[in-house]
């Protein structure tokens, strides 16, 4: 099998059915104390077994601190074209909230946004992919969110447009956009920097779609609509001009209460 081949079947392996382990840690990893562990290779994080391990980079991630960072940001470079819902959490009129405020403020008010944000999305088993100055990006793969990881991404997105309505005085506004296709995940970047993350029209699609949601609405596209419509009826049906696309895309519109 060649270098790529063997990637390839890595990643696969890694995103589609989660990562597994070998050798010494497949038996040692579940048998070292103590919780909290990597939900991927099961490398504990606490106790006498956190300790041991931590030096040899089984920490808790920064993209999800529910996997360890040899789980998630140090992974081998390459990675794989599959169906993945992606997530982008954009705060609403945040240029003229910058005007009205001090910079300090503005600063410990974006805190609480990311806070939220990236708990909501860790809470359902998302992997932060980025914080864009007033955005967040997030990517659902079923090697880590599960087989449901579809509908994992719209939970998240409900749970934060609920939850951000209590974390700022007064809320702020947001609009979230999600699409869900075929796109490349990996880890991407140039010789000295790489980054665990997707590209390609599905991920362009849900950041436009982020862009036509007004405070507090979630945007979703019909086909990911068609995916999860069994869990949710409440979906008020929209059309919108997506930048580069030649044809209105019909879109699923919800208000959480």
């Amino acid at each position: 099998m060649s270098d790529k081949s063997q990637n390839e079947t890595w990643w696969r392996e890694y995103l589609l059915r989660g990562h597994h382990l070998e050798g010494l840690a497949r038996f040692l990893f579940p048998r070292l104390p103590s919780a909290p562990r990597c939900k991927v290779c099961y490398a504990p994080f606490g106790g006498i077994g956190g300790a041991l391990l931590r030096p040899f980079g089984w920490e808790p991630s920064r993209k999800n601190p529910r996997l360890c960072a040899r789980c998630c940001e140090r992974l081998p470079a390459g990675g794989i074209e599959m169906d993945v819902a992606v997530f982008f959490a954009d705060v609403r009129g945040y240029t003229t909230i910058a005007e009205k405020i001090p910079p300090a403020q503005l600063a410990q008010t974006l805190k609480r946004f990311y806070d939220t944000a990236i708990d909501t999305v860790i809470a359902f088993d998302g992997l932060v992919d980025k914080l864009l100055g007033d955005a967040v990006m997030a990517l659902f793969v079923p090697g880590i969110a599960g087989a449901d990881y579809r509908a994992q991404a719209v939970r998240a997105a409900i749970q934060l447009a609920r939850a951000i309505e209590h974390v700022c005085d007064p809320p702020l506004p947001i609009g979230i956009g999600i699409s869900a296709g075929l796109a490349f995940v990996g880890n991407l970047g140039s010789d000295q920097v790489v980054d665990l993350t997707a590209i390609g029209d599905t991920v362009n699609i849900a950041a436009r779609l982020q862009n036509f949601a007004s405070a507090g609405e979630i945007l979703i596209t019909e086909e990911l609509y068609a995916s999860i419509a069994n869990e949710h009826h409440n979906f008020e049906t929209r059309t919108v001009l997506l930048k580069g696309k030649e044809q209105p895309v019909a879109v699923r519109v919800l208000r959480p209460t």
